[in-house]
């Protein structure tokens, strides 16, 4: 007989619900014994993976996957991180787990008549989601375009911005697109990354291994990966933090735009969005008709990069003519 959680659609499982064929970071233990051998022999196992990964304790190496959670284990995760935030930058956090609102999926629309590759959004976004300073880690890549192409490779991200706006070019903000059909969520062999019901593809970066194949399956080259220990000024660190959001992260995970979960979730529009100095950045709920970007979406000349790989992106390009 399965397990009551149980998901194994007709596959064959063993007696735990699990498919033979996939392996996850608490199988693993389990099944090498590493668990019958006490908590101090789990800690030893653990120290090499402490360093890669700065982790601050074996609680977080065996924390379930976010989806798994129970609502007092998700409040002991967030006091965790409260805690250690507390601890490397001296102030107290907000932390929240905040979920999907009932009837919202967002997306975004981005205006490439007003862009003038100010790159204000770039910034604005390393500023409120924490990002990593030195080496400095920036989820919008603004592409400086040859008018009349639309070929991601042919733009240049390292312009100077005291040049902007140049004649004979437009600017191309590209960030994670929350694509409908995410490659990067098929190829995390851990289910670290997937899609939530308001059309965001999170990241839990607890349970992240940091193989980096989702990097590889973006083909808006989207993903960022923490090769150093991140660094945060401590007076730069944004206190207003969620789990699947904002919360610093650690050497050796994934991370990525995720649509400022922090703000976007209660209420508030991209920090990337209120810093444009020319309204080039719509943002909004599609399920509502009578939003500005379902206004967009039906009466403006509007694309999607790469509509040929079939990702069907939330994030859409258009011209006011």
């Amino acid at each position: 007989m399965h397990g009551d959680n149980c998901q194994c659609s007709g596959t064959k499982c063993n007696s735990s619900g699990e498919n033979p064929g996939q392996m996850n970071r608490r199988s693993f233990l389990r099944k090498s014994g590493l668990m019958a051998s006490g908590i101090a022999a789990i800690a030893a196992s653990l120290a090499p993976l402490r360093e890669l990964k700065d982790m601050t304790s074996v609680e977080e190496f065996l924390q379930k996957h976010y989806q798994e959670l129970t609502p007092e284990q998700m409040s002991k995760a967030l006091d965790r991180i409260t805690r250690e935030v507390e601890r490397q930058y001296s102030i107290r956090p907000h932390v929240r787990d905040l979920k999907p609102m009932d009837g919202v999926e967002f997306v975004y629309a981005l205006n490439l008549t007003r862009c003038i590759g100010c790159r204000k959004c770039v910034h604005a976004c390393v500023a409120e989601n924490n990002q990593s300073r030195s080496p400095e880690i920036q989820y919008i890549r603004v592409l400086k375009m040859p008018n009349g192409t639309f070929d991601m490779e042919k733009g240049d991200h390292n312009y100077a911005p005291e040049s902007v706006p140049e004649k004979g070019f437009f600017y191309m903000p590209v960030q994670c697109h929350q694509c409908h059909n995410p490659p990067c969520v098929k190829v995390c062999p851990v289910n670290a990354t997937w899609q939530e019901k308001d059309g965001i593809t999170v990241i839990d970066y607890d349970w992240c291994i940091g193989c980096r194949y989702c990097e590889a399956a973006c083909p808006y080259w989207a993903r960022r990966f923490n090769f150093t220990k991140p660094s945060i000024p401590k007076d730069q660190i944004n206190p207003d933090m969620a789990y699947l959001g904002n919360r610093p992260r650690q050497q050796g995970v994934m991370e990525k735009c995720h649509f400022c979960i922090q703000r976007t979730r209660a209420g508030r529009y991209p920090a990337c969005l209120e810093v444009c100095p020319t309204g080039a950045r719509k943002f909004g709920n599609i399920l509502d008709p009578n939003s500005e970007v379902s206004y967009i979406l039906k009466n403006k000349r509007v694309f999607v990069l790469k509509e040929d790989v079939g990702t069907l992106p939330r994030f859409f390009y258009y011209f006011d003519v």
